[in-house]
């Protein structure tokens, strides 16, 4: 079953059983990934694709929640936490701190860098082997903090 076929799956099941928040945080989902098919004019959706959906729907959520205590709105906060919450269940597992240390300092040393000038080039190896498994704040400042050491 693919990614989108299981957000869809479950976005029926969260109608039947009248769940609101979890209905209409998937039925957004669901509009996303429609746009993603109707502007690359595809049938079907690739798995990485909707997780690069997903994962831009997250970070908006991580704004508003931002947003919102700032504006001292806690009740809309709380809200965008539980939609965002929601659509974290469909992202794979994340990469231990470790696992993406060990990935950076082979990438460091296939790449031959030797300063930050060189965080580009670690960096786009780096993404191609982590994947969508970690957040990118978090591999910048880990390639960050290596290339310091440097």
């Amino acid at each position: 079953m693919t990614l989108e076929e299981r957000i869809n799956k479950d976005y029926i099941q969260a109608m039947k059983d009248k769940v609101a928040e979890k209905s209409g945080a998937l039925s957004y989902l669901r509009a996303m990934i429609k746009q993603v098919k109707v502007d690359k004019r595809l049938e079907q959706v690739a798995d990485d694709e909707v997780i690069a959906v997903i994962k831009k729907q997250i970070k908006q959520r991580q704004d508003s929640i931002e947003q919102f205590e700032k504006g001292g709105r806690p009740e809309l906060a709380s809200k965008e936490q539980a939609e965002l919450e929601i659509m974290k269940v469909y992202l794979p597992a994340e990469m231990a701190a470790d696992e993406i240390k060990a990935i950076i300092d082979a990438a460091v040393t296939a790449t031959g860098a030797a300063s930050m000038k060189d965080m580009g080039q670690v960096m786009k190896v780096v993404r191609e082997k982590v994947g969508g498994r970690a957040d990118g704040k978090l591999l910048s400042d880990l390639v960050r903090e290596r290339l310091g050491a440097i």
